[in-house]
């Protein structure tokens, strides 16, 4: 059964809560400010580094041999990406020679969740449910159930036999022909895959030794240590879980065929720098060609422009919303007026938090570039106009319903 909280927030505390949001909301507009203007600056200097690096790129060729006339050029290279460093795991005795090792560990726990509803009251005063419900669950990292609001499940048994942190191991000597990756190059290698175990009978028993330790009612006999293909698990049976069990699973890139966009250094690479600072070197895996690694590098530009672009805006709008939501804080004590200004405030707040946004990026735009500057320009003021002509026609509509209700004498 679902646990319930209720608390009731007074008229004069949601006044002092609506105060304090306009303070954030100041933060928050001046975040957006700064954060699209340097998003348009960050976008426009990338596209013209990406640009200038695609102008001069050429192909490396044939990797086999280090070619000195090739040195300090951006070059474009496919070829196998080689190591023979071992990587180990000393917790569980693994080795292995791959480019990386990848461990990811999670616990089954017992975890809380929470749904929360408000309720304005008559008065001005506010009701806030939250209902807890609790669930079985994979998760990373143990859950403290002493924090739970349900005396019920509040520090009910998480625990676990071990934790285990997360990693990843990456090969320091990686080959790709006779020149060196630079390991800025191996973090990009991404092409992982699931590595088989085949644990020691040394390390199997030990650990199930311990684990009897942890849960001594456990038959002798019975394996509380398993190795299943690529997982080890701390537990009784890894088909039917029970709380406190663990599970480490691992993953490898193997050596492989990668295609590069980097600057020639004697034997290795390092970034292409453009003429305004902004740099790159840029991998990616299998086979490549030189325009559609570029075209790749453009698109994750746009897409991070647009990314932060909407983050900005979201930022101006809330910060909007809880500028004016002070008028709907106002008009709490009776709830059926707050929830129609409300509706306006939200629709004032889109409107301005687009307009501001919109500025603020045509400005930055107009350093960069003018004519989309001067055209978004335009786009904030129609928003703008669009605001207070839609005021107007209010206090219009407003001034004739109140002649039209005044008795002619």
């Amino acid at each position: 059964m679902a646990y319930q909280k209720v608390t009731t927030t007074s008229y004069g505390g949601r006044l002092k809560n609506a105060l304090s949001g306009v303070l954030m909301s100041f933060v928050m507009l001046i975040g957006s400010v700064i954060l699209l203007f340097w998003n348009e600056g960050r976008t426009v200097k990338t596209t013209k580094m990406l640009k200038e690096a695609q102008k001069v790129c050429t192909e490396l060729g044939d990797i086999s041999e280090v070619n000195a006339d090739m040195d300090h050029m951006m070059v474009h290279a496919t070829g196998q990406a080689t190591t023979e460093d071992i990587l180990t795991d000393d917790e569980f005795d693994l080795s292995i020679n791959a480019i990386k090792l990848i461990r990811d560990a999670e616990y089954y726990q017992w975890v809380e969740h929470q749904e929360t509803k408000t309720r304005d009251k008559v008065g001005g005063g506010q009701e806030t449910i939250t209902t807890y419900t609790y669930s079985k669950e994979w998760v990373d990292e143990p859950v403290d159930s002493d924090k739970f609001e349900d005396p019920e499940y509040r520090g009910i048994d998480n625990s676990v036999p071990a934790e285990f942190d997360d990693f990843t191991i990456q090969a320091e000597n990686v080959a790709f022909g006779a020149y060196r990756l630079p390991k800025d190059l191996v973090s990009q290698m991404s092409d992982d895959r699931t590595l088989p175990l085949e644990l020691s009978n040394e390390v199997t028993k030990f650990y199930n030794n311990e684990m009897h330790k942890v849960l001594p009612d456990a038959a002798k006999d019975q394996q509380l240590f398993h190795v299943k293909g690529n997982m080890v698990y701390f537990g009784e049976n890894t088909s039917r879980p029970h709380v406190g069990d663990v599970r480490i699973t691992y993953r490898q890139v193997l050596p492989g065929e990668v295609s590069i966009l980097a600057k020639v250094n004697g034997d290795t690479f390092e970034e292409f720098t453009a003429k305004n600072s902004y740099s790159f070197m840029a991998l990616e895996d299998g086979a490549v060609s030189m325009e559609n690694m570029f075209e790749n590098q453009h698109a994750n530009n746009r897409a991070l422009a647009w990314l932060l672009r909407i983050i900005g805006v979201l930022l101006a709008i809330f910060g909007f919303r809880n500028i004016f939501g002070i008028i709907t804080s106002l008009l709490k004590v009776l709830p059926f007026l707050a929830n129609i200004a409300d509706l306006g405030v939200g629709l004032v707040a889109i409107v301005l938090g687009l307009a501001l946004s919109l500025v603020v990026i045509a400005v930055g735009w107009l350093f960069y570039r003018p004519l989309l500057g001067i055209l978004l320009l335009a786009g904030a003021g129609v928003l703008i106009y669009f605001l207070g002509k839609r005021s107007k026609e209010k206090h219009a509509a407003k001034l004739a319903a109140e002649a039209a209700a005044t008795p002619a004498e």
